[in-house]
């Protein structure tokens, strides 16, 4: 599995980010498997990650001109300045024993 991490500073309130991540799982992403968003323990870092079956199913969305716009018209108004991002191979879950 493959997927990216972002990190950012948010200039919204929560409830938007959910609206605008809702609006984003709406439109139904070929080779999508799932997206987490936390926000961090201060209040202002939020933290998402999105899993997807190949790399190349990510690369297809990250060069899709419509995300772009999503990405630039919806979401990073909700942020901060500009996030950091971190795009890699997911390695498999390990669950405790017990």
């Amino acid at each position: 599995m493959y997927g990216t991490v972002m990190v950012a500073k948010r200039r919204a309130a929560v409830e938007d980010i959910q609206k605008v991540n809702k609006e984003w799982l709406d439109l139904r992403v070929p080779g999508f498997v799932k997206e987490e968003t936390m926000v961090g323990d201060d209040g202002q870092t939020v933290i998402s990650v999105v899993f997807f079956e190949s790399k190349e199913a990510y690369q297809r969305l990250a060069s899709d001109p419509a995300q772009d716009a999503f990405w630039r018209e919806r979401f990073a108004p909700l942020l901060d300045g500009e996030p950091q991002w971190f795009d890699g191979t997911w390695l498999e879950t390990l669950v405790p024993h017990g």
